[in-house]
């Protein structure tokens, strides 16, 4: 299967290779790696590993745990192939040659692209900032791997940003900007698997991901969750 290890290290010669060898030895081919920040003499990255199904992951955390001054953030399944920013341009473009279905293209695409496991686009009622209660947000369009029956987070403020939710399951939510849209994506938590939230540079990919949409569909995104007109007899 393919996982997603994201470890942090220290930003010094010789420590991302240490990692790449263990990853090795443990049983995992390295088919991508990805560095999401490089601060004050630490790196965050991304290893995509292929994993022999029937290997325990403990045998890998073991080995990286070794390693001094590595930390494992996270490792979870990823869906599809590893992904890269060229991908982006390329949904967009999907999105743009078919405005009628360009939300639910977004919404299905976004899981693969940041190695999540469902997307919904949610509707907030405009009212939402003088409600005394929370929530309230129906769902618009789910990605086909949506929990049945949705729980949505608390997406109000309405504000790009991540959380983790009670039940340890991961969301990036970013607003389209009109029609209380909001595109939450979650990575959901296993017995067996434990994914690290979203990093503050897959939220800042999903936002312009999610605000080029808003441009290209513009007024149709004033649609979504509005009933359907049904003709008199």
């Amino acid at each position: 299967m393919l996982l997603r290890v994201r470890v942090t290290l220290p930003d010094r010669p010789g420590t991302l290779g240490q990692v790449a060898r263990t990853l090795g030895v443990s049983g995992a081919d390295i088919v991508q790696v990805v560095v999401l920040e490089r601060l004050g003499g630490r790196a965050v990255d991304d290893f995509t590993v292929v994993w022999p199904g029937a290997a325990r992951v403990e045998r890998l955390l073991a080995g990286l745990a070794a390693i001094p001054g590595v930390r494992v953030d996270g490792v979870w399944r990823a869906i599809g192939a590893p992904t890269t920013t060229g991908q982006d341009a390329e949904l967009l473009a999907q999105v743009a040659a078919n405005p009628a279905d360009g939300l639910a293209t977004l919404v299905d695409a976004v899981p693969g692209l940041l190695a999540a496991d469902w997307a919904v686009a949610a509707v907030v009622p405009v009212d939402w900032a003088s409600r005394t209660a929370s929530g309230g947000a129906t769902v618009g369009y789910a990605s086909w791997r949506a929990p049945v029956p949705l729980r949505l987070p608390e997406v109000t403020p309405l504000r790009g940003r991540s959380m983790t939710t009670s039940d340890g399951t991961h969301h990036a939510i970013v607003p389209f900007g009109r029609a209380g849209l909001v595109l939450v994506v979650a990575r959901e938590h296993s017995e067996t698997l434990s994914a690290a939230a979203f990093h503050s540079t897959e939220v800042d990919r999903l936002t312009q991901l999610v605000r080029a949409s808003a441009v290209i569909l513009g007024d149709r995104l004033d649609l979504v969750g509005t009933p359907p007109v049904v003709a008199g007899p």
